[in-house]
């Protein structure tokens, strides 16, 4: 019995030693991680700015208007939605929402985020396998998201105290799954700026200047993705590794 309470306390002394030399860590991950999306967000906005100042012939809604119409997408409308690059396709709906500035004005900027969320009804409407594949997982990473928070917090307490790692594998499976979900959007949104500008090209929209700089904007678009994602797998590293500790 001695012996037992022996091993117990051993094993949770290990567990509390590994919590507390990993912390640090921790706020090195979420540190940067808050960095790189800052200083990405902030060059994404002033790429923004600055391409909203070069004018081009038609608006962000005729160029939506005239991709989708382009590619023979005739079920998809085009709404404006409140905020700042709060564009987004929306699926469910088949609708392309653009953010006020862009639906409204005749920009660099604007034609290039307008495109690129055409891009995303292009996908829809051609099934292209990551987005299908990123639409299946939109329920089961909601719920992941919702819970998470509650069951690592829950887990790490739990196998501090009694040794069981259960709970917080659970947690850790559900952040993968989020992590999965955000590695798959990157071909979607690569893909998206991808097709918006071989449409752009074709149609004939815009200088060969005005192109490379609205690949550029759609380059800071995609990177905020890429940050988010590294962001993601960094943490699952740190909650494994806290696991994998355990065990040694």
């Amino acid at each position: 019995m001695i012996e037992g309470f022996e091993i117990l306390a051993n094993q949770s002394s290990g567990v509390v030693s590994s919590l507390q030399n990993i912390p640090g860590l921790y706020w090195i991950i979420i540190g940067g991680s808050m960095l790189a999306s800052w200083l990405t967000g902030m060059m994404l906005k002033r790429r923004f700015s600055e391409y909203s100042q070069i004018p081009v012939q038609v608006t962000g809604r005729e160029v939506a208007e005239r991709m989708l119409r382009d590619n023979g997408i005739t079920d998809v409308k085009v709404l404006h939605t409140p905020g700042q690059l709060t564009d987004h396709y929306d699926p469910r709906n088949k609708t392309v929402n653009l953010s006020e500035p862009v639906y409204q004005m005749n920009s660099v900027a604007a034609a290039a985020v307008a495109a690129h969320e055409c891009g995303h009804a292009v996908q829809h409407a051609k099934s292209y396998a990551w987005l299908t594949m990123r639409s299946k997982l939109v329920p089961v990473v909601g719920l992941s998201s919702k819970l998470m928070p509650w069951l690592l917090i829950g887990g790490i307490a739990f196998m501090s105290f009694s040794g069981n790692p259960m709970v917080l594998w659970v947690a850790v499976i559900a952040f993968a799954m989020t992590t999965l979900f955000a590695f798959i959007t990157l071909p979607v949104e690569f893909d998206a700026s991808k097709r918006a500008m071989a449409w752009m090209e074709g149609a004939g929209l815009a200088s060969s200047m005005h192109q490379d700089r609205a690949k550029n904007a759609l380059f800071w678009a995609a990177m905020t993705y890429v940050v988010a994602a590294l962001a993601s797998l960094a943490q699952l590293a740190y909650y494994l590794m806290i696991l994998l500790g355990r065990r040694n």
